[in-house]
């Protein structure tokens, strides 16, 4: 089985894609790219048994229908205006608050954060993968998956904080440190001081490993309540299985370098 990680940003400069390699024993982190552009991502989901996309696959349903009630001229509340709760339905999906009841970790606002240009991006890739035969299910049921990067690393009881700046370098030297102890059967190879170095390329190796998992079913669906929203909003999918457990369910054949 191969899965990729992608690590998305507005630009291709801050994407990395991260291509590992399994088998019933262990896995391998065969291939590092970055910077990735479009043409890259596609490539990469279309190799893959199973992808996943740090970034969101899909806008709140109710920001959706607020902004096209706002562009026909539609008359608003005041009240709702003042109202928090209201606002928060329309800045977080249904699956970010998901995630901050399981892990108490917040997901940047795909309605009202700088995440947004990110997602304009894969709104265009998950178009161009369709019109190539690719059709993606923002729920994580087909070939990609929607992963939090953070989230996983927390879940399997990893830092999670504190990582993400150039300067970060002994916090992500940490982190890759404890994951390869966590995990021996991991292979990184030459890339384990990319992934020190790069809180990109650190970030689409988590997201593969996520990947994983939810190919292997072990990461929390949608309940039947919100698989309908998970469709068009796209759904996070937390690991529920240990790091080290990961090589194990349905391995197959681990290819040569």
């Amino acid at each position: 089985m191969l899965t990729v990680g992608i690590d998305l940003a507005a630009e291709p400069a801050g994407t990395a894609l991260a291509l590992v390699q399994w088998s019933a024993s262990g896995a391998w982190l065969r291939e590092v790219i970055r910077p990735a552009d479009d043409d890259a991502v596609i490539a990469a989901v279309r190799s893959a048994d199973k992808a996943g996309i740090d970034c969101p696959l899909g806008w709140p349903d109710a920001f959706v229908s607020f902004v096209g009630a706002h562009q026909q001229g539609a008359a608003l509340s005041g009240d709702e205006a003042r109202d928090k709760a209201w606002r928060r339905g329309l800045a977080w999906r249904g699956t970010d608050e998901v995630v901050r009841a399981a892990t108490g970790m917040v997901p940047l606002s795909v309605a009202a954060d700088r995440i947004g240009h990110t997602a304009m991006r894969c709104a265009v890739i998950q178009a161009r993968l369709a019109d190539l035969g690719h059709p993606v299910d923002r729920s994580g049921a087909g070939a990609i998956v929607e992963v939090y990067p953070a989230a996983s690393l927390k879940i399997w009881g990893l830092p999670s904080r504190g990582y993400k700046r150039p300067a970060d370098v002994a916090v992500r030297a940490t982190i890759v440190d404890q994951l390869r102890a966590a995990a021996p059967w991991l292979d990184l190879g030459a890339h384990a001081d990319h992934c020190r170095r790069s809180d990109h390329a650190l970030d689409a190796l988590v997201a593969a490993l996520t990947a994983r998992a939810a190919a292997c079913g072990q990461t929390s669906p949608p309940a039947p309540q919100q698989a309908a929203a998970a469709r068009t909003e796209g759904w996070i999918a937390l690991p529920d299985i240990p790091l080290a457990a990961l090589p194990a369910p349905g391995g197959a054949p681990q290819h040569p370098a």
